[in-house]
């Protein structure tokens, strides 16, 4: 943590101006935009600290929309997708408009229900290279993508793999409406040896989220 300058002092807390939601260090907040038809920026508070006037001032470490990256939002970002950044700044804390939440991304996917402060991060994002931490993600389907919790896609009773329905030639409602699936490379093995209990629907399963496949 950065020392304190002279004349200021650490807080502890701050009460989001006009509410009764209390931030503290680690809290992930909304800030104001300078631009009104932007969406609030996200950002992990730091530190609190307060000068001889007191006013409140905070050190952010800012999260990156796929949007506000150097390459930009991909087929397989989420909407509620954000990369934490190694972007830091001091802001005044009357910019905070509000808390949220930025999860795993394993623990998003087992979400029943997403609100509107629910975010989700898998990658770090060193801003000035364009850089990502992890460099390398399980990919899926023949498309070989890496998972979009948005998207709806179901699991290969034979190779286990996860594919999206729109890749198999299929409609998601005809998608949800099989008992059983296999895809193309699976199909042709002897029907003794297919499981025969339901496949899964994603986002349900953490197989997906974990999976011992390859890497791209």
């Amino acid at each position: 943590m950065a020392k304190t300058k002279p004349g200021k002092k650490d807080l502890d807390t701050y009460t989001i101006k006009g509410t009764n939601k209390v931030v503290r260090p680690g809290d992930c907040v909304l800030m104001r935009p300078s631009d009104s038809d932007k969406p609030p920026y996200v950002a992990r508070v730091e530190k609190l600290e307060a000068d001889h006037r007191n006013n409140v001032k905070v050190r952010v470490r800012w999260y990156y929309r796929p949007e506000e990256s150097i390459g930009g939002r991909r087929q397989f970002h989420g909407v509620k997708e954000l990369f934490l950044s190694d972007h830091y700044d001091m802001q005044s804390a009357h910019t905070i408009e509000g808390k949220c939440i930025v999860h795993s991304f394993k623990n998003y996917t087992k979400l029943d229900n997403v609100g509107t402060e629910d975010y989700f991060c898998r990658f770090e994002y060193k801003a000035a290279t364009g850089g990502f931490t992890p460099d390398r993600v399980a990919v899926y389907c023949k498309c070989e993508m890496p998972y979009n919790p948005d998207d709806l896609m179901v699991q290969c009773e034979g190779c286990k793999d996860w594919f999206h329905p729109s890749c198999m030639g299929m409609t998601i409602e005809e998608a949800k409406k099989l008992d059983q699936f296999l895809c193309s490379d699976c199909s042709s093995d002897d029907d003794a040896k297919r499981p025969s209990n339901p496949f899964p629907v994603s986002p349900s399963s953490d197989v997906k989220v974990e999976p011992k496949r390859r890497k791209r």
